[in-house]
């Protein structure tokens, strides 16, 4: 049966004393607020003692009570000092004690006001599904955080390369390595975390090459017996603003058809790392095995979504590998969020040498189909060193011509090859408000 009100409520009297527990900073607040009251209800209190006191006959004593009550000061002064007194003490009780409660939770120099602010306008902010890997995406999302905490990372879990492979193959997990990157990128405390995360063991035969954020999230997987738990758990350790979600929980390995130089016939290469070190030009990719399901979470968050974001990243073996997993992408259609593309600033080598803005969206709609985005964010900044291997992306005419086109400049004026997560994240919510209006 439903508790009453009087048991919830001796329930709350039961445990106040544990409220004035020594060292909690709490107590001289309380007692400031209480104080404050006083001074306050004293001010009420000298209006209707004036208006209905008797003078005492003794002069003596009828002198002491007018100096203690302020009497000499008239009657409306007097409640405005009582009262004025009053609001302040509780006002900065109340907002000391708030301090007190919140401290834990505050990081060091933030001020609590801008703090609740910032919290509750983040939580306004627009359910936003960003979808991708490596690197590109890591970029995205931390220049989203600032403006949503509504967000919901998909990755690829075809990576079968270095230390994500190796732990894959070991202890047959899911490669975890683009979900550290996500959980870094997500956490309140980024640097250290992601120095920490991207710590690389050396020295030991078993360790060697090993980040520790792989490790981590491995262990957490065999403590809590399935890979989809420790992701959830890594995000509550690590206080991260939002989720962090496989596109499947099945083992899919990446498979290529590719034309290589001075070969007539094309060849079929498995494994997303051997792709891009082929040097040849992808023709085709796909999963196997291709009917794996969606994460069934993945599906919720993108029929829920206001907006969904697909790259940057690498085209084949990043993006393709999540929008090849098929209710996956039958839920982006489905979904009436605002669908952006994200188009690379640098081209990568083996995987998309001297592709346009164009040559991406021909080889993703090649795979997937027509028309999957509503907008086609290109960078129009080439100005920078991206050294040897790597050329612009470029917007051709055919790319302008292309009605859901949007240029802005992305780059990364330090490391031009990147996107700059602020840029980034401004232009899209620009992009998307202007489609839907801001939300309230």
């Amino acid at each position: 049966m439903p508790r009453s009100v009087f048991s919830r409520g001796w329930d709350f009297l039961r445990g106040m004393p544990r409220w004035f527990r020594p060292g909690l900073g709490i107590k001289r607040w309380f007692l400031l607020v209480l104080a404050g009251i006083t001074l306050l209800g004293l001010g009420f209190a000298v209006i209707i003692i004036d208006l209905y006191r008797t003078d005492s006959a003794n002069p003596t004593v009828l002198t002491v009570l007018s100096y203690a009550s302020l009497r000499f000061i008239p009657r409306l002064w007097r409640a405005l000092i009582f009262g004025g007194l009053g609001i302040g003490l509780v006002v900065y009780g109340i907002y000391q004690l708030n301090r007190s409660l919140l401290r834990p939770f505050i990081r060091p120099g933030s001020d609590v006001v801008d703090t609740l602010t910032d919290f509750h306008r983040r939580k306004r902010g627009p359910r936003v599904v960003a979808i991708g890997g490596g690197h590109g995406l890591s970029t995205l999302l931390r220049g989203l955080k600032a403006h949503t905490g509504n967000l919901t990372a998909v990755v690829t879990v075809a990576d079968d390369g270095g230390s994500s492979g190796r732990l894959r193959e070991s202890f047959g997990i899911l490669p975890p390595g683009d979900i550290r990157n996500c959980l870094a990128a997500l956490s309140n405390d980024e640097d250290m975390l992601t120095q920490l995360f991207q710590y690389r063991f050396s020295g030991s035969p078993d360790l060697d090459g090993h980040s520790f954020g792989n490790l981590f999230i491995t262990a957490l997987a065999e403590i809590t017996g399935s890979f989809e738990s420790a992701i959830v758990e890594s995000g509550r350790v690590l206080s991260v603003n939002g989720r962090v979600l496989p596109s499947t929980l099945h083992d899919v390995k990446l498979v290529a058809t590719m034309e290589l130089p001075h070969s007539l016939n094309e060849v079929r290469v498995e494994g997303e790392s051997r792709i891009p070190a082929m040097a040849g030009r992808v023709r085709r990719v796909w999963l196997e095995p291709d009917d794996a399901p969606a994460f069934p979470p993945v599906i919720k968050a993108l029929l829920n979504a206001d907006l969904i974001v697909v790259g940057p990243g690498s085209l084949y073996t990043s993006i393709l590998p999540n929008l090849l997993v098929h209710d996956l992408l039958a839920s982006i259609r489905a979904s009436r969020a605002v669908k952006i593309y994200v188009s690379n600033i640098a081209t990568q080598v083996g995987e998309t040498d001297s592709f346009t803005c164009y040559d991406h969206i021909r080889a993703l709609e090649g795979h997937v189909g027509d028309n999957l985005f509503d907008v086609i964010l290109c960078n129009d900044n080439h100005q920078g060193d991206l050294g040897p291997s790597s050329v612009w992306v470029r917007v051709d005419e055919k790319t302008r011509s292309d009605e859901r086109a949007y240029c802005a400049d992305l780059v990364d004026d330090q490391f031009p090859w990147r996107h700059d997560s602020v840029k980034l994240a401004q232009v899209i919510m620009d992009v998307f408000n202007e489609r839907t209006g801001p939300l309230s």
